[in-house]
Order: structure tokens, then sequence, then C-alpha cells
């Protein structure tokens, strides 16, 4: 029986890499699959991992119909057995409940690879549709980590280094590399502790660095 399977885990946990993996292993047993992303961080059409690896993809626009494509595809003589669904967080609900439909009524396959929580750790309407429609939901093992050491659960955007809980949900951006200067707009994981004070690592290289106040006013 196919099933719609879930992988979630934060920013830098690995998802897209186990995307391409999966892809891999299915079509080595020739099996035939679709790939499909969007707002990936390669730009469009791209589904790509921080190791370096990419794959090219079919963009999911906001119209995107996942059933009328499959159906096509396969009246049109084409064979589809399983689909690979990255960045599904940014699917709307409905695009989820297509994906679901799919399993159901055509036995084939979904592996979705997503984020739960935005910047402001509020469900994005795609990880919660999956969240309540997935016949298995995996938390990816790898765990990425905050600048303190702890594991990180939480994901932060920053803008010139300062952390925002202010915006548009959707905003393309990536993880900062250590010893760069920051990005106008990036992504930072955080614990929930430092997540909730804001206490991103730049803020906190430079509050270790400012001078200690002296014992009298």
């Amino acid at each position: 029986m196919a099933e719609l399977h879930f992988f979630t885990g934060t920013m830098d946990s690995g998802k897209s890499t186990l995307a391409l993996q999966t892809n891999h292993n299915h079509a080595a047993r020739g099996r035939v699959g679709r790939i499909f992303t969007t707002h990936d961080r390669a730009g469009e059409a791209t589904l790509s991992s921080r190791l370096g690896l990419t794959h090219e993809a079919l963009e999911v626009a906001d119209g995107f119909d996942f059933w009328t494509y499959v159906v096509q595809s396969l009246t049109q003589g084409g064979r589809i057995d399983y689909l690979i669904c990255d960045e599904a967080q940014f699917y709307s609900a409905a695009q989820i409940e297509q994906l679901a439909k799919i399993v159901d009524e055509l036995q084939i396959d979904v592996f979705a690879f997503g984020i739960l929580t935005d910047f402001r750790s509020q469900l994005f309407p795609g990880s919660a549709r999956l969240v309540e429609l997935a016949d298995r939901m995996n938390v990816l093992q790898v765990e990425a980590l905050c600048w303190c050491g702890k594991r990180a659960t939480h994901n932060a955007r920053t803008e010139d280094g300062v952390m925002v809980v202010e915006g548009d949900q959707v905003m393309v951006g990536d993880v900062e590399a250590a010893g760069e200067a920051p990005a106008h707009v990036a992504y930072e994981v955080l614990c929930r502790q430092h997540h909730r004070r804001g206490l991103t690592a730049a803020r906190a290289k430079a509050v270790s660095l400012a001078p200690e106040p002296l014992p009298f006013g």
C-alpha cells in the first residue's frame, strides 16, 4: 500500500540531502519518480542540499495542482511510482490534500520533506496539514545545534545579524556560514531558550566581547 511520508526537522538537519538520497534509492531499484520543490536556495526548479548536491526538479507555484499533473502524466502514458516533495512547508493545505489523494486513489508513494515552524515558532500551513494527514511522520535524527551547543529546536530569521520576529512568513535565505559577515537576510537554528531571548550567535559574540561593567556607578 502506498503511503504519505513526512520527514521533518529544523533547518540544517539534512532534509534535502535525505530527499536526494531517497530518490536515488528508489530510482536504483527501477522505480520512476518526480521531484518537486519550491523556494529552494539554489533557485527555481532545483533541489539542493547544503552539502553541494543538486537535482533538477519541478517548481511548485502557488496554483500548482499535484492531482491534475499526475493524472495527466499517467493518461499520456507516463509512469510515476513515487513523488519527492521538498520544501513542503511552503505548499498550501490544498496541495497537501492533493498529495494525500494521490496516495489513496492512485497508490503512488509520496515522500514530503520540510520544517514544521517558521521564524516566529508558528506552524507552516503545509506542515500543519502534513502532520494531520501523513501516514508516517519521521523526525530527522541528525540534530542541528544552537551556537551554545544545545540541540537546536527553533528556526530564527536574522536581518543584518539581528533576529527579527515580524515580516512575511516566506522569505528565502540560508544558514550563515561561520566566519562570514552577516547576510542581510539569513536564518539560524537556535535552542528554545536563546530563540525566546533573541540571542543569536552574532549577538552572543558581541555581548561576550563587550567590556565588563565597573562595580560602581
